[in-house]
């Protein structure tokens, strides 16, 4: 039987995550949009890139924290916020916000978060981002907002690639929503893993303390799909946002930028951050994968505000290539979901340890003794299709 200590990569959590988590579950963490065509490449994209170290440099004591939208991180990725954590673990955003204090690194909370905002700040003093999707209603969006600056929330994180759900056929031929409507197929999934069962049903009831004063639970609203389609506003621009960004006068990015003009209009708005993410494959699939336009957008924005990353991260050379490239600090989702479903704190505390040796090893391998010592001179494109672009950003 497979346990906690057997898992020493991201697969090896994937694995475990599997055995323990009904099928409509797990597919819901594991699956992306249409075909899965862009999360696949996700991954595959950091394979592209060569990494070359430098040798005799003295790198006996490495220092790979980092500085992201005025926060101080102990090593250079965080945990993105991602929904529903109750459904993997019972202690779900507990478990998460508690390992990554362990590790001194920043935290998401999302708008579908499990755990109060609250709380999670009550109880850890490590950063905490604040990840929410824009609503019809705009006096929601401004109570959100107030809600999470009277909780000392230090940053605020927009999601802008989600105006309407993405087509994720797995949890269609499940029946995965909120609350749950299985379809046959998915009720047998469920009964094959009875020890989830009755874990959920022993422990707290399941919410959305972010929404519970807005959404009707019992409604056809709640579910995954009703939610994006009925109550986000796909008529969202530009000037919506610089009002919230003003509103919130504070560190606010936007999640899911994917274009040199995109970045450069965040930052004229006043933004402080953008996170390149395709929503790790579960929006638009045959986008093009964050790490791809990396060095693209970084160059767009010269400094003028933090380029994070997220999407398809697996390994510490994953991070890596991600910083030589100019990202500030790389966001990690499955990375964590898996471990969290594979055994809440511990499995996540393990995940964020494992990733902080590799990245560390890593670094001593690199020659780097900082994360400053990373950059383009350490990089090169195998696919002369991209090479040519790369020159260029790197002149």
């Amino acid at each position: 039987m497979m346990r906690l200590s057997d898992c020493h990569n991201f697969q090896d959590f994937r694995r475990l995550a599997k055995r323990r988590l009904p099928g409509p579950i797990f597919n819901y963490i594991d699956g992306g949009a249409d075909d899965e065509t862009t999360l696949r490449a996700n991954s595959s994209a950091f394979d592209q890139c060569d990494l070359l170290p430098s040798v005799l440099t003295g790198v006996s004591d490495v220092d790979m924290s980092v500085e992201v939208m005025g926060q101080k991180l102990d090593m250079p990725i965080y945990c993105s916020p991602t929904a529903l954590q109750r459904l993997f673990h019972h202690r779900g955003e507990r478990a998460v916000a508690a390992a990554a204090e362990k590790h001194g690194t920043m935290f998401g909370v999302s708008s579908l978060g499990t755990v109060s905002l609250e709380e999670l700040r009550q109880q850890h003093s490590n950063p905490q981002c604040y990840q929410f999707y824009f609503h019809r209603d705009r006096g929601l969006n401004r109570a959100m907002m107030q809600r999470a600056k009277d909780a000392g929330v230090e940053v605020m994180m927009l999601t802008v690639d989600s105006i309407t759900g993405g087509n994720r056929e797995r949890d269609k031929r499940t029946g995965f929503s909120i609350p749950f409507r299985l379809t046959l197929a998915g009720m047998l999934q469920f009964a094959m893993k009875p020890a989830w069962g009755i874990n959920y049903v022993t422990h707290e009831r399941f919410r959305l303390p972010q929404l519970e004063d807005h959404v009707d639970m019992g409604g056809g609203a709640s579910s995954i799909g009703g939610y994006f389609t009925e109550m986000l506003d796909p008529s969202m621009n530009w000037d919506d946002v610089a009002e919230m960004v003003a509103d919130w006068d504070g560190q606010f990015c936007l999640k899911g930028i994917m274009t040199t003009e995109d970045a450069r209009q965040a930052a004229a708005i006043g933004c402080t951050g953008v996170v390149l993410s395709n929503h790790g494959g579960r929006q638009l699939d045959g986008s093009r994968t964050p790490f791809d336009q990396l060095s693209e957008v970084v160059d767009a924005v010269e400094h003028r505000l933090d380029v994070m990353m997220d999407s398809g991260v697996q390994r510490g050379t994953h991070v890596l290539k991600a910083l030589s490239l100019g990202a500030k600090a790389v966001g990690i989702g499955r990375g964590y979901l898996y471990a969290l479903a594979a055994a809440g704190q511990p499995g996540v505390e393990r995940a964020l340890g494992l990733m902080r040796d590799e990245i560390e090893r890593d670094m001593k391998l690199m020659g780097a003794t900082k994360v400053s010592d990373l950059g383009r001179h350490n990089l090169r494109f195998r696919d002369h299709a991209e090479a040519p672009a790369f020159r260029m950003a790197a002149e």
